[in-house]
């Protein structure tokens, strides 16, 4: 981002950022609209842990949430 002339930008410490591809929004959409009921079922935390070991990002627990 600063690259690109966005001087002010800067991430904020914890910050985690994932991107979907067009074909995944209707899925991403309904996610979000129900994401009350799932968290009720998976935690922020569990499918955080998830997403980083799908994505393949190493990680260590204890800088994930301060």
């Amino acid at each position: 981002m600063k690259d690109n002339g966005h001087m002010k930008f800067g991430w904020q410490d914890g910050y985690g950022a994932f991107s979907f591809g067009k074909d995944d929004l209707p899925r991403l959409v309904q996610y979000v609209g129900n994401q009350e009921e799932h968290h009720k079922k998976v935690s922020l935390d569990d499918e955080y842990r998830a997403l980083l070991i799908e994505a393949g990002i190493p990680f260590d627990d204890k800088y994930l949430w301060g």
